[in-house]
C-alpha cells in the first residue's frame, strides 16, 4: 500500500469513528441537572438558650481545646470538630 492509501484509509475510519459519536449524543437524551440543596449556616444563637435573665450553653465546650469549641451533637455522643474528641453520652436504663 501506499502512504497516500493509508492516509486516506485513517481518514475514513476518522470519519466513521466521529459520526457514531455524534449519532449517540444524538440519540441519548440529555439528562436534567440537579439542583444542590444549600445547607443552612450554623448561627451562633444555635448555640445558646437565652431565658429571660440567664444565658444557658446548649453544647458542651471540648475538654481538649477549651471554651470557645463546642461539642457536636451526634445523638450517643459528643465530638469536637476540631481535635476529634469523643465523650459518649451516659444512657439511663
Amino acid at each position: 500500500m501506499s502512504k497516500e492509501q493509508e492516509v486516506k484509509e485513517e481518514t475514513e475510519i476518522q470519519k466513521e469513528s466521529s459520526e457514531e459519536v455524534v449519532e449517540k449524543q444524538i440519540l441519548e437524551p440529555e439528562k436534567p441537572k440537579t439542583v444542590k440543596k444549600k445547607k443552612d449556616e450554623k448561627k451562633v444563637f444555635s448555640y445558646y438558650k437565652l431565658d429571660e435573665e440567664s444565658l444557658t450553653r446548649l453544647r458542651p465546650f471540648c475538654e481538649r481545646c477549651g471554651p470557645g469549641y463546642f461539642m457536636g451533637d451526634h445523638g450517643n455522643r459528643h465530638t469536637c470538630g476540631n481535635c476529634g474528641f469523643t465523650r459518649y453520652k451516659q444512657s439511663q436504663e
